[in-house]
């Protein structure tokens, strides 16, 4: 496992940009790339030196030379490309959501347990710089007992896609919940330091989206109300989770309202020593970080100089070092699964309109 031989399925943002951290690390190389798109396999054989390219990801992942799988597929297809790369002997980086469903989710552990292969979710935003150091101001006892957390990604105009598969609910699972609120959720665990979410009370919208609004390309929108395609998902969801430490998250994630948003998402921690807030406009990095306490008995405030973090660079990197570390045990995945039992009990609850109690299966 010292030279690691990667595939990776599919072409569009997330496939470019892990094949680009794959490029950072000592002794991985991006052999084969599979997708429709024959201008995009082109660009992966010219700007990238990729020798193979392939229509089909299922010839590519029968392939028995190969060590590692990038699936960077649409939602409906991480179970089949991630169960096949792992029973063919194959360590899988998964984009995120790790699946549209618990279920599905489970089914792509075990598959990485009986097979004893390494399956990481690309959980990018928790590596950016400020994460990276308000988890380790955590760590070190700076908030104290953190009791109440917010999260969210509120979009101003964002559908990414109206005549996408991102609208289909067969293809995607759900709408920016799924699909944004998934990172910031990971985020908020990930400083809370995983505890498990034992209730959840949600709440979903669709008002914008079914009327053609709220797309980030006009065309789609007119394509929309043309009646060429039909919009399945939310376009606003929030949710209220307690956790058996006793904390408490609220979760907001939104591809279009009308609001002061423009892409922007964030963390907001209260705890019995301090407080901090992460603040996030269009993907920008300076600045974003605000640390609160008292001083001597007076409010202080600290900014702190962040670095812009590791990304999916990071992901590889943690990736990598999980497979060659050879205790694979601990890297199955676990991560993504517990985060979709949530998402699938916050559609439960907007469903049917009540608060649903998770079971001990999601607390694992």
């Amino acid at each position: 496992m010292h030279h690691l031989r990667v595939g990776v399925i599919g072409l569009g943002f997330a496939g470019e940009t892990h094949t680009k951290a794959y490029l950072q690390v000592p002794d991985a190389e991006v052999v084969a790339a599979a997708g429709l798109e024959e201008d995009r396999l082109e660009l992966f054989k010219a700007n990238y030196g990729v020798r193979d390219t392939y229509r089909d990801w299922r010839e590519m992942v029968a392939r028995d030379d190969l060590n590692v799988i990038s699936v960077c597929l649409p939602n409906n297809l991480h179970l089949p490309a991630t169960v096949a790369a792992l029973e063919g002997g194959k360590h899988v980086l998964c984009e995120k959501p790790l699946a549209r469903s618990g279920e599905e989710a489970e089914r792509m552990v075990q598959a990485a347990i009986e097979a004893r292969r390494v399956l990481h979710v690309a959980f990018n935003h928790r590596q950016r710089g400020d994460m990276q150091t308000l988890k380790a101001y955590i760590d070190e006892g700076g908030l104290g007992r953190i009791y109440y957390a917010k999260a969210y990604w509120m979009r101003r105009q964002g559908i990414p896609g109206i005549t996408s598969w991102f609208t289909s609910k067969e293809m995607a699972g759900g709408g920016p919940l799924i699909d944004l609120g998934v990172h910031v959720l990971d985020m908020a665990l990930y400083l809370l330091g995983e505890p498990a979410v034992t209730t959840v009370s949600a709440t979903t919208y669709a008002e914008l989206g079914p009327r053609g609004r709220g797309s980030r390309k006009e065309t789609g929108s007119q394509k929309f109300l043309s009646g060429d395609t039909n919009y399945e998902v939310e376009d606003l969801a929030t949710a209220y989770m307690r956790t058996d430490g006793g904390a408490t998250l609220q979760l907001e994630a939104s591809w279009a309202v009308y609001g002061n948003w423009g892409d922007d998402y964030g963390i907001v921690l209260y705890g019995t020593e301090g407080g901090a807030e992460i603040a996030v406009k269009n993907y920008g990095w300076e600045d974003t970080l605000r640390i609160y306490n008292d001083v001597t008995g007076i409010p202080n405030v600290m900014a702190p100089r962040v670095t812009r973090g590791g990304y999916h660079q990071a992901v590889v990197r943690e990736f990598v070092e999980a497979i060659r570390g050879g205790d694979w045990s601990a890297h199955v995945g676990r991560e993504g699964l517990r985060r979709a039992r949530i998402i699938d009990a916050c559609y439960a609850s907007a469903l049917e309109g009540r608060e649903v109690v998770l079971d001990g299966a999601a607390k694992d």
